[in-house]
């Protein structure tokens, strides 16, 4: 605070006096001013400076350290104005300007700035390629970097970190490579440049090459906290979860201390496990522990089913005051979805709008799924309350279309869903999102429509996102388009090259034509890409243990006992008249084969252990998968709940299946 004072009256004595003052005294306050960071006294110095010009060559350095301090600040208008007002500039007072365009996102502007300059060096290449990371134009960044190789400019460490990230961000491995090779030359990671050594290793992480990651980890000269944490999240992200425990281990033993990131990494990695109560143990003895700690722990819990348990760890947050941002609530509102908690689930709506997150998408989806009933089946209900809602002449906002939209679909509730979407923009005056034109293709897609789905596309006012050429390659599967479904499949290899389910759903198609090269096609470009399948896996709980399941896994205990338990029921079900759907096997394999690789999905498995641990219980059995359940899986279990007389709960990625009496609340669309 003193410092302050003490500048302000430098700056007062500067405008009081009468002596014209020597370049030096203004050399002193500009880096007092940038030192403070004290953007007013750096504007009444500039205004000082422009009203005594100058032709010493030390004016330049004054302008070049205000436009920094600018620059810095996020005070882009003073720095334009004050770079367009100096008659003489250098490659300093450019860069400054670069800087600036850069963190407020303008980025043809940035770009047009650069192009003019008559010379560059290191720092305007590395401001300009850290632009485009930025904004996510990574191609742009890589093609930045070969032009100031080609141009013979040194690139520097922050150059190569910039060049590392596009490629880690564009998953873009072989280039990766290239540049990891001129840094192994300029000797960056054996003078222990912890930045430079992060970089290449979430680089490698991202790219699936876990090796080469571990690989440049240990031969880092020296590591931060934000080392070990890029390990630890890379070995969760890939399932080596034993790594992950390992690695936090060796961490401790190095004495660096876990931070709150690193908690939260190992603790998501207990709940992967089922280690409820290490997870509770690691939890309770940290002591510095943040919204992101406590979030971790209501997600846990949520993921694993239990519901209960993560609604009291929001009750904790708020007891304690910890901070309550978008993800918490999210969390908590899709708690109160899945355990029916409508009374606290409205009282978190009500806080959320306090907080004015009602228009954060994650809390938005989360209320959707809470008031639209559509996850438990309850479509018509819905419904109803849609047009009650009209009725009582409520305004209908985008949450509540996504819902009704949502709820018409699951209904199959073709005329009605039409009628509504219409009326979003010609009675209600919005513009329909990208969720709304999604639930459109599908209710299109059910009806067998896909042409009609792909007009909608055409006539969108947007660009089609992620979620549209989604929603039109499950259109395309439910209808068996495979020409559309090529369409829809090539967007979103685009849009997300690495994600898994557009390319398993096309090899699937092609393999149910017989069109086996076209299928091999496909995977042989996931492998190309280093593109990772999730592994499908369900979980049930007794006596506060999950049991976990993974499709023909023999790993279990009581393996023999549960494999003898699934056969008993597979004929008990054959002789009510169920079989096995050779549709859900794509595979260019004999009947007997097909019929044996679907016998044994995860959530067989987790039923038949159910019916072995508790034979004569009448409790609903609840099972909880990772992944959509197919259609074989989905008809197995309306007959079992029909012939066992049991209530089943499955909930997959989608949503909750009620099966009872040989039916299920989804209405077979799910």
């Amino acid at each position: 605070m003193r410092s302050r004072q003490a500048l302000r009256q430098a700056v007062d004595k500067l405008h009081s006096s009468a002596a014209s003052p020597s370049s030096s005294w203004y050399c002193n306050l500009v880096r007092h001013c940038v030192h403070l960071n004290d953007v007013e006294q750096a504007k009444r110095l500039q205004s000082h400076l422009e009203a005594h010009p100058s032709s010493d060559s030390r004016d330049l350095f004054v302008k070049n350290r205000l436009l920094h301090l600018y620059s810095k600040s996020g005070n882009l208008a003073l720095a334009r104005d004050l770079f367009d007002g100096m008659p003489l500039k250098d490659v300093s007072s450019y860069n400054a300007l670069l800087s600036a365009l850069s963190r407020a996102g303008l980025i043809p502007e940035m770009w047009e700035l650069f192009c003019s300059m008559e010379s560059r060096d290191a720092v305007s290449y590395n401001t300009t390629m850290t632009g485009f990371v930025r904004s996510r134009n990574y191609t742009r960044a890589l093609g930045l970097f070969v032009g100031m190789l080609r141009d013979r400019v040194e690139c520097t460490d922050y150059g190569y970190v910039s060049a590392i990230n596009a490629c880690a961000q564009a998953r873009r491995l072989k280039c990766g490579k290239q540049v990891h090779q001129r840094i192994l030359i300029t000797g960056s990671l054996r003078r222990g440049n912890v930045f430079v050594g992060n970089a290449v290793c979430d680089m490698y992480m991202r790219c699936g090459e876990i090796g080469m990651a571990a690989a440049v980890f240990d031969g880092m000269a020296s590591r931060s906290v934000v080392s070990w944490n890029s390990m630890i999240s890379g070995y969760l992200s890939a399932g080596m979860l034993d790594k992950c425990f390992q690695l936090f281990c060796d961490m401790r033993d190095t004495g660096i201390e876990p931070d709150q990131v690193t908690i939260s990494n190992v603790l998501g990695a207990y709940f992967q496990v089922g280690d409820f109560n290490e997870a509770r143990r690691i939890f309770a003895g940290t002591k510095e522990r943040d919204k992101v700690l406590w979030t971790t722990m209501m997600s846990g819990y949520s993921q694993n089913g239990m519901e209960e348990e993560a609604l009291l760890v929001f009750k904790d947050m708020l007891t304690k005051g910890i901070e309550i941002d978008s993800f918490s609530m999210s969390c908590a509102i899709s708690c109160c979805a899945k355990s029916a908690s409508l009374c606290l689930g409205q009282a978190i709506h009500g806080k959320v709008i306090v907080l004015g997150s009602d228009a954060n998408l994650l809390v938005s989806s989360s209320i959707v799924t809470m008031y639209g009933y559509a996850q438990n089946g309850l479509d018509l209900e819905a419904v109803n309350l849609y047009k009650k809602m009209l009725e009582e002449k409520v305004k209908p906002d985008d949450i509540t279309f996504t819902a009704v939209l949502s709820a018409c679909v699951h209904a199959n509730l073709i005329e009605q869903g039409q009628m509504y979407f219409e009326s979003i923009s010609q009675v209600h005056g919005a513009i329909p999102s990208s969720e709304h034109y999604a639930s459109m293709i599908n209710l299109h897609g059910q009806s067998g429509e896909v042409t009609k789905a792909l007009d909608l596309i055409n006539g969108m006012p947007h660009k089609p996102n992620y979620v549209i050429w989604s929603a039109l390659l499950s259109a395309c599967a439910s209808n068996n388009d495979i020409e559309h479904a090529e369409v829809a499949a090539r967007n979103l290899f685009d849009l997300d090259p690495l994600y898994a389910g557009p390319y398993i759903i096309l090899s699937n198609m092609y393999a149910s034509h017989g069109r086996w090269k076209d299928m091999a096609s496909v995977r042989f470009m996931m492998k190309e890409r280093n593109v990772k399948k999730l592994t499908a896996f369900s979980w049930i709980e007794f006596d506060s243990k999950v049991h976990k399941f993974i499709s023909g896994d023999r790993s279990h205990p009581e393996t023999d006992a549960l494999y003898e338990e699934l056969q008993k029921l597979i004929a008990k079900l054959s002789d009510a008249g169920y079989t096995a759907d050779m549709n859900s096997v794509l595979h260019d394999l004999k009947d007997d084969e097909k019929v044996a690789s679907i016998s044994y999905h995860s959530e067989k498995l987790a039923l038949a252990y159910s019916l072995l641990k508790r034979p004569d219980s009448k409790m609903p059995i609840r099972i909880l998968k990772n992944i959509r359940v197919c259609s074989d899986c989905h008809v197995f279990m309306k007959y079992a709940s029909k012939v066992l007389g049991r209530v089943i709960v499955l909930r997959d990625y989608n949503r909750y299946h009620h099966f009872e009496g040989g039916k299920c609340s989804c209405k077979d669309t799910w």
